[in-house]
């Protein structure tokens, strides 16, 4: 971020689109409901990318 003394990136792996756009949602959700000052020290951004290039074994559940 402009500005910012310094970017930290954090990613995380999940079994399938619905349940990135799920955790995705909920962070964003938490981060909107913080109070200015927090938000003033702390920009974020989520994203969820489809990454089919290289199956990870037991990554895949039945659950959806």
């Amino acid at each position: 971020m402009p500005n910012m003394p310094s970017v930290r990136y954090n990613a995380m792996i999940y079994p399938s689109e619905a349940h990135c756009l799920d955790a995705r949602d909920g962070y964003m959700n938490a981060y909107a409901a913080k109070d200015l000052e927090y938000k003033s020290k702390l920009k974020t951004e989520a994203f969820c990318i489809p990454f089919d290039s290289f199956p990870i074994l037991g990554i895949h559940t039945t659950d959806t």
